[in-house]
């Protein structure tokens, strides 16, 4: 396999570079997904029936945290990304380890958060508006939580193989798709938690 020095790591063999290519193609497929979600979470927003609007439920301060714990997360990625291409394995599993425990802190709190909605009576079968409610932050949580599954996969191999332009690669991947979930994140936050408590 020839690496060409003069690239990133990360891009260093034809299939390497197929492999990125291939992964921004399926977060076309991934934008697509949560742009149904949040065209069905607008259609749906004011179906509330007898159930809570968003106005009475939504609360400032753990989603104020969990934008905190996944903004700092994706800064954390860029700075593994960062090590790596200066060859510093140790570094770059720090920084990866970071991230993850801030991603397991995020879901931490999104749970709770659903703990508190169904507990002021939002559930799934409450209205339209409390069904696509948790169906677009669950989907959101389920990524985050494959997430953290993919990024120790990751660290180990790092501790395994070392930094090759294989192992680069997937922690580069993984990068793109950690970014992905926080600008999700960033729409999430603006209009269905912000616009909500409207």
């Amino acid at each position: 396999m020839k690496v060409d020095h003069s690239l990133p790591l990360e891009y260093g063999t034809e299939q390497n570079r197929l492999n990125i290519l291939g992964f921004w193609i399926f977060l076309g497929a991934e934008i697509a997904l949560f742009g149904t979600l949040f065209a069905s979470y607008f259609t749906l927003v004011d179906r509330t029936g007898s159930g809570p609007a968003g106005a009475e439920i939504f609360e400032i301060t753990p989603v104020l945290i969990e934008t905190i714990l996944l903004l700092t997360s994706s800064f954390t990625i860029g700075l593994g990304i960062h090590a790596m291409r200066l060859g510093k394995a140790k570094a770059m599993i720090t920084f990866f380890a970071i991230t993850l425990l801030l991603g397991l802190g995020f879901l931490g709190v999104e749970i709770y958060d659903f703990i508190v909605y169904i507990h002021e009576g939002a559930t799934l079968q409450t209205s339209g508006f409390t069904a696509i409610l948790f169906l677009t932050l669950g989907t959101h949580g389920a990524h985050v939580t494959f997430g953290l599954f993919w990024g120790a996969f990751i660290i180990l191999q790092v501790i395994k193989r070392g930094l090759t332009p294989e192992t680069a690669n997937k922690a580069f991947i993984f990068s793109l798709y950690w970014h992905f979930l926080d600008v999700v994140w960033i729409f999430i936050f603006s209009f269905v938690f912000l616009k909500g408590m409207m």
